[in-house]
């Protein structure tokens, strides 16, 4: 019997259109001898079924199932595209892990916990993974740029603590433009990370569960041709991704361990993509992506392609855990 797969796409956030491209390809890869799977797109305003010839049919939320000329369809798995909310916060975990469905991500709380930059650094900490000096805001917080700059110095990050594809983040030089990025990382978030400048290689490294196994993927450097690996760099080719990093053999070492060790920690399932900067030659983490984007130029998919893992083995892989 062919599995009837849902990949779920779209989202809340501003990331919605990178997370369309990366739904539509996981249903042009997926092998139709074994599956039969379904775009849905999620929206603020609609959850809907979207067809071949594009027609919507609307999801019945209550228990997640679409009528297709008077048959109503249930899904054996649901495998998640979207990035940033709700797929990527715990939201559609929760509601999945509710109704007994199985689905491609990790769970809700580890979902909650790396989407939250701030809770996520603050819980691996003590496990010894190293990270950046930073420095919270929230909405309504004074903001002391003095006491802000004597922790983490300058240059430094101004991010939304809650947004991903870069959305919301500055790379602040001098002290009077500081105002100014706390102000647009507020538009993305009521919540913010201000975050020492680590001047060092950086680095992001795929890890998965792979046939059972805890598996990381060969490391790609990040090389940005603008200030910082920002959305220009990250999606409109203003940076170079070399897969496999041009590390040293002690350098890989480490953020392969640190990497393996920060994935076992969190007790992630499915795919994760972290980012490191190193600093006194040692991996620094900077956040944990739990749906990172699965096009083909995406990093992950160019990792595993390194590794001689093809995108249907990474998807069709994605689901037979998933389905365990």
């Amino acid at each position: 019997m062919k599995k009837n797969i849902a990949i779920i796409m779209g989202g809340y956030s501003s990331e919605y259109q990178i997370s369309l491209k990366s739904g539509n390809v996981v249903f042009e890869t997926l092998d139709f001898s074994k599956y039969n799977a379904y775009r849905v797109h999620i929206f603020k305003d609609k959850w809907v079924y979207v067809d071949e010839n594009d027609a919507e049919f609307p999801i019945d939320k209550n228990n997640f199932s679409v009528n297709i000329n008077n048959e109503s369809i249930t899904f054996d798995c649901v495998f998640n595209a979207i990035h940033g909310s709700p797929g990527e916060d715990g939201f559609m975990q929760a509601y999945f892990e509710l109704l007994g469905i199985p689905h491609s991500s990790c769970p809700m709380y580890q979902a909650a916990v790396t989407f939250n930059k701030r809770d996520c650094l603050s819980i691996l900490k003590p496990y010894g993974i190293k990270t950046a000096e930073s420095y919270y805001l929230n909405l309504g917080d004074a903001i002391n740029e003095n006491s802000i700059i004597e922790k983490v110095g300058l240059p430094c990050f101004v991010k939304a603590n809650k947004a991903g594809s870069s959305f919301g983040v500055t790379k602040v030089h001098k002290k009077e433009d500081l105002q100014n990025a706390i102000d647009i990382a507020f538009k993305e978030d009521d919540e913010i990370i201000i975050e020492q400048f680590l001047d060092g290689t950086e680095v992001s490294v795929g890890v998965i569960t792979y046939k059972g196994e805890t598996k990381v993927l060969p490391i790609t450097e990040i090389v940005s041709e603008n200030d910082f690996f920002d959305y220009e760099a990250k999606y409109l080719g203003k940076s170079q991704e070399i897969t496999p990093a041009r590390l040293s053999e002690e350098q890989e070492e480490k953020v392969n361990i640190v990497a393996k060790k920060v994935y076992e920690t969190l007790k992630m399932t499915g795919f994760s993509r972290s980012e490191y900067i190193f600093k006194d030659g040692d991996p620094h983490l900077l956040e944990v992506n739990t749906v990172p984007g699965l096009t083909k130029e995406s990093i992950l998919p160019q990792q595993a392609a390194e590794d001689g893992i093809s995108l249907a083995d990474l998807f069709d892989n994605a689901i037979q855990e998933a389905l365990k």
